[in-house]
């Protein structure tokens, strides 16, 4: 591929929801401009993009796919983005580092919402977007009706740039709105010029009137034009274009078919013409200065434990070489990539997107070549985690090499999260949902040899007590030479939630001496660990109030188990009671699905806390309410599935609660939870 500088080239991002048809549409660009000599399908597990074994199996976008191509003397990059909210942090990851988006989605007037996330990302960040409207032989209204639709969940102007023509109710071509030029659609060739529709007149003139007048709401001089019924040329009509989207003003929406290739070229030449270069996304950044200082971001991470590590980055300023130091990495490699396929390039200059091999230490949203007081770039936001396994190695033998492998796969996914958790001892997977959490297991089997076996995370249930007692342990054991002898009396009682447990003690006399306190205390927190129920006790005060000793045969381990004795005893007697973690929730979701929300809180034992508009998105409301956390495991399953799979949650762990009596005698029932005597209560 040709080295272009850096207004030679455009970095682009395919992004939608699931099943638009975003790698069909890559596939479809990478056909059309010769890349490819033959098209590849999703059916046939042969297209460029969704090249990994995870993403043919699910034939599913799982992960960037990075794809250059060259058309009309530019150099195309296009990153290929997942579609399913479960892998939204690769897709926000990869947006962070492109010039444009193509938005693909579906001519349904019912789907648009699920696009409304995607939108406010990228008006938050300012990334210029386009629309392409794929599928349209599959319509299910009609054409400003679909577009009127979408207008509901951007908060940037959509603006038709072309309008269908159709027959026999099948769309066979399109009507260019900055030209006026008809074209019908061909199989395997350019669309050709046809004479104007005369029947489509009306129409094309009305949307037509509503580009124009979009245009001129950032256009004095064009809003004079029209205010004196001049017709506008038609480079000034692009040249708005171009500033306006540049600038994330508009949102220029094309259509097309994928599938049959139709509508790919002329998305192609927009691009060309109207999405912004490299130099002036780099300025709106703040970066891309003449300093020949490089500075670059990275995207995503790909590890294979064949072919090494490597570094999706964007250029934003200087110049990279390979084998050059970088963040005190030496770069191994240098690559453009088509899918699955490396190109070695000796450098990479402001503008390009390149993989980068073997930059040890280097994760995904670090930026490398800062100067030490610069501040790093801005990265997306980590989405927090919302749906969880726990995970065993099926070879017991292979615990030892879990770590290394969960940090190499955390480095490709940073969405994912595992942790050992301190009361279950069960390791735990965190991500985005079921299909997220078993491409990452996939991932550990065929790339690290890893298998393993998954469960529902155990609830980690707390007890405690409702009553107060004394209590009084006795250990003595003689078994020749020195005995053993210890001697304890003591006070339990219930304290406030949330207070955690207390140690105290009013010896006086001398009658447990000081040396072997700590003992009683090591007895008294090491049983509390797992108490009458099975489950670690919180909320209790223990006071050792009295004891006796022997000169000879005391000890400090004499006195541990006199405490574990006495502790036994009293507990039992405490009225012990069941706790269960409870999360304080935030619920986001489209105000028309509230009441959805509502239920889906009290259907599962939740307290509504009071819900309000959600600051910043239009239309969506926000939902507190504390929920238990044993009713939290499908959660999110169920809420995107009530709202088109828009609604997402925040949560985090608010105060323990008394279980409901008939709960917690099914969980007691069902507890594999060792008692405090080593017993099981299953």
């Amino acid at each position: 591929m040709n080295q272009k500088g850096i207004s030679g080239s455009r970095n682009v991002a395919i992004v939608g929801p699931y099943l638009s048809g975003k790698t069909t549409l890559l596939e479809s660009l990478l056909s059309v401009t010769g890349t490819i000599s033959r098209k590849g399908r999703i059916s046939d597990r042969n297209t460029v993009g969704d090249s990994s074994p995870e993403a043919r199996d699910r034939s599913m976008t799982v992960e960037i796919n990075t794809a250059v191509l060259e058309y009309e003397g530019i150099n195309f990059t296009f990153l290929d983005c997942p579609g399913s909210v479960e892998f939204a942090q690769e897709t926000y990851n990869a947006l962070v580092g492109v010039d444009a988006a193509i938005v693909v989605c579906e001519p349904d007037s019912d789907r648009v919402l699920t696009l409304a996330p995607l939108f406010k990302f990228l008006d938050d960040w300012e990334i210029p977007h386009l629309v392409f409207i794929n599928k349209m032989d599959r319509a299910n209204a009609a054409f400003m009706d679909v577009l009127n639709a979408l207008k509901t969940v951007s908060s940037r102007p959509l603006v038709p740039h072309q309008y269908p023509i159709s027959q026999s109710g099948q769309v066979t071509g399109f009507i260019d709105l900055v030209t006026e030029q008809a074209y019908q659609y061909h199989s395997g060739a350019p669309a050709d010029p046809i004479p104007f529709p005369e029947a489509l007149k009306e129409q094309e003139q009305a949307a037509r009137t509503e580009m124009l007048e979009a245009l001129a709401d950032f256009d004095d001089h064009l809003l004079e034009e029209l205010l004196e019924e001049i017709t506008p040329p038609e480079e000034e009509i692009i040249q708005d274009l171009k500033m306006e989207l540049g600038a994330d003003l508009i949102v220029p929406v094309f259509i097309g078919m994928a599938e049959q290739d139709y509508g790919a070229r002329p998305l192609l030449a927009a691009l060309l013409r109207e999405a912004p270069e490299p130099e002036v996304t780099a300025e709106r950044r703040k970066l891309g200065s003449k300093s020949q200082t490089p500075i670059a971001q990275v995207l995503k991470t790909y590890s294979n434990p064949q072919g090494g590590k490597l570094s999706l980055v964007r250029v934003w300023q200087g110049t990279l070489s390979d084998g050059a130091t970088i963040n005190g990495s030496r770069i191994s490699g240098m690559y453009r990539l088509l899918g699955a396929q490396t190109i070695p390039t000796p450098q990479a200059s402001a503008g390009d997107i390149v993989a980068l091999g073997r930059l040890e230490g280097v994760k995904t949203g670090d930026t490398l070549g800062l100067e030490p007081s610069s501040p790093e770039l801005l990265r997306a936001d980590k989405i927090a985690p919302v749906f969880a396994l726990a995970i065993t190695p099926v070879n017991r033998n292979d615990e030892v090499k879990l770590s290394g492998a969960m940090s190499k796969l955390l480095e490709e996914d940073p969405s994912l999260y595992w942790e050992q958790h301190g009361d279950t001892r069960e390791i735990i997977l965190w991500g985005q949902g079921e299909i997220h959490l078993q491409v990452a297991l996939d991932r550990l089997h065929r790339k690290y040899n890893l298998h393993m076996s998954t469960h529902l995370p155990q609830v980690p249930y707390k007890e405690t007590i409702r009553k107060s007692s004394s209590s009084h342990g006795r250990y003595k054991h003689q078994s020749g030479g020195h005995g053993q002898f210890g001697d304890v009396y003591l006070d339990i009682k219930p304290m406030p939630r949330g207070e955690g447990i207390s140690f105290q003690e009013t010896i006086v006399g001398g009658v447990v001496p000081r040396q072997y306190i700590p003992g009683v205390e090591t007895g008294v927190r090491e049983y509390l660990t797992h108490g009458p129920l099975g489950f670690p006790v919180v909320d209790v005060s223990v006071t050792l109030t009295n004891g006796s000793y022997h000169s000879v045969d005391s000890s400090e381990q004499a006195f541990k188990q006199a405490a574990r004795l006495a502790m036994q005893e009293g507990m039992s007697k405490c009225e012990p009671t069941l706790l269960e973690p409870i999360a304080q929730i935030e619920i986001s979701i489209p105000s028309d699905y509230t009441p959805k929300a509502l239920r889906l809180i009290s259907g599962r034992r939740g307290q509504v806390l009071g819900y309000d508009a959600k600051q910043d998105w239009h239309g969506w409301d926000r939902v507190l309410a504390y929920l238990p956390q044993a009713e939290m495991h499908d959660l999110i399953v169920e809420l995107r599935s009530l709202t088109m799979g828009v609604g997402f949650f925040h949560w985090e762990f608010h105060h323990l609660q008394e279980v409901p009596e008939k709960l917690a005698e099914r969980v007691l029932t069902t507890s594999n939870a060792p008692t405090s005597n080593g017993k099981n209560h299953k």
